[in-house]
């Protein structure tokens, strides 16, 4: 039995009905790993010990006749999500070697449930990027071509699901943090509503736009894991006090009388020929199955990329602020507190330097109101965009990601181009709305593309019918990478 082959839900149903052991699975994925990531480098910290340590746990858990959601699957976390033990650095150096004594909560419900975690995964230094290129570590590279990007900034965690590397991980999306990666590597990326998942424990890069969202092979792969992530948090002021349904229950795939709706913002200049092709296909396939498509409008979304470019970064520089070489972080002394403090937060990559800038200086006496106080203005427009958008239809639809991967250094000297790359995404995030990412086909480069699909607050279990829907008509979760294998090794591990 190829276990690496098998998807998150395929591997617990196997560990249900005695096929395998949860030691298998996770000696089967670390092997894999050992084997292709040296040239993906998905991950920035492998926790093999622990996880097989967490494995032979699983399986004595299930001896004794427990039946957790994901007990024994082997998942991966974005290395800005607190686990205890492991060091967690956001991708940068400023955090290199901090040890956690405390699980993020998102982490504590996943044990709780059983799964295994593997490690933490590469990001773009403290979440700021698109394209995992801004690691203060290394670059991770796109599976499907290792001379592209993965999306960002929760690439790593993309392209470890797209490899086969990991069942399932946990990534976060301010701006399509987890949607454009999901796009760019071929698989289920969903970024619920904000607060539907609690932060508590997630190292803060934007406070009022971060949230915590989860990457799958399949759509019932995310539903399953965000069936045991979701729910009130007493200890995180933002987390919503609202029932969870069952998700994989939702998935039914009847979209019968669904309304679809295609903003025309979202077919404009900018957008690859061949990605509006088959976001058209996927519609066309909904509409095969009982759906109907409505031409809407979003019209503040073309001014959500500028407003997003200036509360993120103001949130930045307060949220970052702290690294200040007295309170968080290492300590670089210098002749006196100024010195010190330059030498400390020199430590900071080049991007993250200059959203501080940017956000500092749309705070400062002078600018807030002009600045920083006319995004929160443009903020509500949107969001009262996207609230009358739905009292006409049910969910939106659109492009995930405007082109395919781009080449690695293909646009880090040019930070506007970069930026662009989530302009199909930050809409959502300045809004109330959930919204996933789901394959809907490749382009002549063989490069995934990705279909973007949006909601009404907490109306995750719709928009994840509508996409297992679709799913069912495509075999596009199907297909893997052809990786290289640099290691020794066998993925294909027998079980008794």
């Amino acid at each position: 039995m190829n276990l690496t082959a098998l998807t998150l839900t395929q591997l617990r149903d196997a560990l249900r009905a005695g096929d395998t052991t949860s030691v298998a699975a996770t000696e089967a994925a670390i092997d894999r790993i050992t084997r292709v990531d040296n040239e993906i480098r998905s991950f920035l910290t492998l926790a093999d010990e622990i996880a097989l340590e967490q494995a032979a746990a699983a399986d004595r858990r299930r001896a004794q006749g427990d039946d957790s959601p994901l007990l024994g699957v082997p998942v991966a976390i974005k290395d800005i999500i607190c686990n205890e033990g492991i060091e967690t650095t956001a991708g940068s150096r400023i955090l290199e070697g901090f040890v956690p004594p405390y699980d993020a909560f998102v982490v504590k419900r996943l044990k709780q449930a059983g799964a295994v975690i593997l490690g933490q995964t590469n990001l773009d230094e403290f979440a700021m990027g698109s394209s995992t290129e801004n690691s203060a570590f290394f670059p991770t590279r796109n599976p499907w071509d290792l001379q592209r990007v993965p999306g960002g900034s929760s690439g790593g965690s993309a392209a470890a699901v797209a490899a086969r590397l990991a069942y399932g991980a946990l990534g976060t999306d301010t701006g399509g943090s987890v949607r454009q990666p999901a796009a760019l590597c071929g698989v289920v990326g969903i970024r619920p509503t904000y607060g539907r998942v609690s932060r508590r424990g997630v190292i803060a890069y934007a406070s009022s736009l971060d949230q915590v969202g989860v990457f799958g092979r399949t759509v019932a792969d995310a539903a399953a894991m965000l069936q045991v992530i979701a729910g009130h948090d007493p200890l995180d002021s933002t987390s919503l006090a609202a029932p969870v349904p069952d998700y994989e229950a939702a998935l039914t795939g009847k979209v019968v009388g669904l309304r679809l709706g295609v903003p025309r913002e979202y077919f404009g200049d900018g957008i690859d020929g061949e990605v509006a092709a088959a976001v058209e296909d996927a519609l066309a396939r909904l509409v095969e199955l009982g759906a109907t498509v409505h031409e809407i409008s979003l019209p503040h979304a073309p001014y959500a990329l500028p407003a997003y470019y200036l509360i993120a970064p103001a949130e930045a520089s307060a949220n970052l602020a702290r690294y200040d070489g007295v309170r968080f972080g290492p300590r670089l002394m210098g002749d006196d507190v100024t010195a010190t403090l330059k030498k400390t937060r020199a430590l900071f990559g080049e991007e993250v330097k200059r959203r501080i800038m940017m956000g500092t200086y749309a705070l400062s006496a002078g600018y807030y109101e002009a600045y920083y106080g006319r995004a929160l203005k443009v903020r509500t427009l949107i969001q009262q965009d996207f609230q009358r958008a739905f009292e006409h239809v049910d969910v939106i639809a659109a492009p995930t990601s405007p082109t395919t991967a781009f080449r690695l250094g293909e646009r880090t000297a040019d930070p506007l181009t970069m930026y662009l790359s989530d302009v199909l995404t930050v809409p959502v995030n300045l809004s109330a709305a959930c919204a996933l990412s789901i394959p809907c086909g490749f382009d002549s480069q063989g490069l995934p593309i990705g279909l973007q699909l949006i909601a009404n607050t907490l109306q995750e279990g719709l928009i994840l019918n509508v996409a297992h829907a679709y799913e069912q008509t495509t075999d596009w979760h199907e297909r893997a990478p052809d990786l290289p294998d640099t290691g020794g090794g066998d993925d294909s591990t027998e079980t008794e």
